[in-house]
Order: structure tokens, then C-alpha cells, then sequence
């Protein structure tokens, strides 16, 4: 595991723009006073839920990024091309303001499950907003590059699927990915509430809403144990990381080992993590 994970997980926290609002400060370079500087890498993460564009300095540290909810991927496959132009342009814009200079080239990623021209056009959305794709790597081992896990199992539950990805000595060994996800929590709160999916989303993220809701997501939880417990079977894992959104929801990481025996981990801002590891492939 990264000895250097919280401490990059918290910088990532304090330079984010979020939707509701800025916390923290885009940082110009300044190589005067020992900033940070380029060259920059870049990553956009194109979610089911949620759009993440992140920016790290030559020494894979963030300087800034953006996180807007957006629903113009479904499963993986992008089904609003013009809305994720609109809104990608829209962060590489307000990113490029607050940092002082262009953006011209990024990496990005896609759920393991995914077939190869239905990628593209992750890679279509990055060349439309002006970005040039200099990389695509499936999130789980995107995720690897912030996590450094030698053997375990990465566990990347988005808005839309789960993907689960095997590591043995550093390598990736098997990946896998299967619907279910954070729209499903929002769905099943939208049903049992009587409320709309903007609603439920809303009420989804609010913590004082969220041991009442507890049993309402709870199967789905249970539901993404499943899933995990099915591929990790006769590969030894002894570990599990969930990274993703969804992963932040309280009682997560508790349910996923209760449902499949093997201890599991949830690291700070688990939201941020596949975005952090998409930016570190864009050499």
C-alpha cells in the first residue's frame, strides 16, 4: 500500500472544486518559491454520476481539479456526446482560468467491461473539448497507481458498475465488470421515498439521511459483495481496496466483508482515487 496515500488524498480534498462549492485554491506554478511545476498530467473521468478533471505537477501531486454530477455515461458507454463536450469544455475552461494556462492533452479511463469501440468514444469526448487523449486504462488498475497494491483485489464501484480488478506481485492478474453501482443506491431511495432521482441523489449524500437509508441500500450493497465474492473466487485474495463514490456511502466496507469473508479497506475520499490514477497515466 502507498505509505503516502492519506497525505496525497488529503492535498487532492483541498484543491478539488466540487459542484456545491470551491474548497481550496487552484495554485499557479511558481518556481521561484518551490512550487509545484509542470510538466502536468491531466486525467478526465467520465462517470456514470460523476465527471472528475484532475490536474497533478510534474511530480504526480494535485494542483487542481473539478467534480460535477452529471448523468452522461450509463454503465460505462457514454449516451449524451454533446452534454459530456458541454461539460467537459466547461471544466477544462474554469480549470484553465484558475491555473494560468491551457490544458492541450489528458488521459482517461472506462470500466474493464467495456468493449474497445465503445472506449473510443471516451476518447471522442477529450478530442471534442479540445484535449488530446494520450492514454485509456481501466479504472481499477488506474486506481493501482495511487494505491501501489502489491497482491488484493482493487474494487472500483462507480455510478454504474463495479469493476474488480487482481493483483498478484504488482501485476494485474484478472479484471472484471458487472452492472451495479451508485445509481442503483439512488434508485432504490427515489423508489422507497416516493422522491425523483435528483432528490434521492441529494438525500443519498446528506449525512444526517444516511443510517435511516441504511436499510434501503443495504441489498444493494449486498448485491456488489456478491459480485466481488464471485470473481475473487480460487485467487487467494486476502485483501480488498473499494475506491469509487459509492464506497463513501457509511456501512459500505463493513457489508462487502461481512458478505465475503475478506478483509476490506476504504481509503479517505475514496471518490477521488480512480480520477488521481487516470491523471499519473498521462505522460
Amino acid at each position: 500500500m502507498n505509505p503516502n496515500l492519506e497525505e496525497l488524498l488529503d492535498l487532492t480534498d483541498a484543491v478539488m472544486e466540487h459542484e456545491e462549492e470551491s474548497r481550496g485554491h487552484g495554485v499557479s506554478p511558481d518556481p521561484a518559491d518551490g512550487g509545484r511545476q509542470g510538466p502536468f498530467h491531466v486525467g478526465v473521468d467520465l462517470g456514470t454520476a460523476y465527471t472528475v478533471l484532475m490536474v497533478l505537477d510534474r511530480d504526480y501531486r494535485p494542483v487542481a481539479g473539478s467534480c460535477r454530477f452529471a448523468r452522461i455515461v450509463r454503465d460505462g458507454l457514454v449516451v449524451d456526446f454533446a452534454g459530456a463536450v458541454d461539460l467537459l469544455c466547461a471544466m477544462k475552461r474554469r480549470m484553465e482560468e484558475r491555473l494560468g494556462f491551457e490544458l492541450t492533452a489528458a488521459a482517461s479511463g472506462y470500466p474493464p467491461g467495456v468493449a474497445r469501440e465503445d472506449v473510443r468514444a471516451v476518447e471522442n469526448v477529450l478530442y471534442a473539448a479540445g484535449l488530446e487523449c494520450t492514454g485509456l486504462i481501466d479504472e481499477p488498475t488506474a486506481a493501482n497507481n495511487v494505491l501501489q497494491i502489491r497482491d488484493g483485489a482493487i474494487v472500483d464501484v462507480g455510478g454504474g458498475t463495479t469493476g474488480v480488478a487482481i493483483f498478484s506481485d504488482g501485476r494485474v492478474v484478472y479484471v472484471a465488470d458487472e452492472p451495479t453501482g451508485g445509481t442503483q443506491f439512488t434508485l432504490v431511495i427515489a423508489g422507497s421515498e416516493n422522491i425523483t432521482f435528483e432528490e434521492a441523489e441529494a438525500l443519498k449524500k446528506d449525512p444526517a439521511q444516511q443510517r435511516r437509508l441504511f436499510p434501503s441500500v443495504r441489498p444493494v450493497m449486498e448485491k456488489v459483495g456478491s459480485i466481488v465474492g464471485r470473481h475473487i473466487v480460487g485467487h487467494g485474495v486476502e485483501c480488498l481496496s473499494l475506491v469509487g463514490g459509492t464506497c463513501a456511502y457509511p456501512g459500505m466496507g463493513r457489508v462487502i466483508e461481512g458478505y465475503t469473508g475478506v478483509k476490506t479497506f476504504i481509503p479517505a475520499n475514496p471518490l477521488f482515487v480512480t480520477p488521481l490514477g487516470i491523471a499519473m497515466h498521462n505522460q
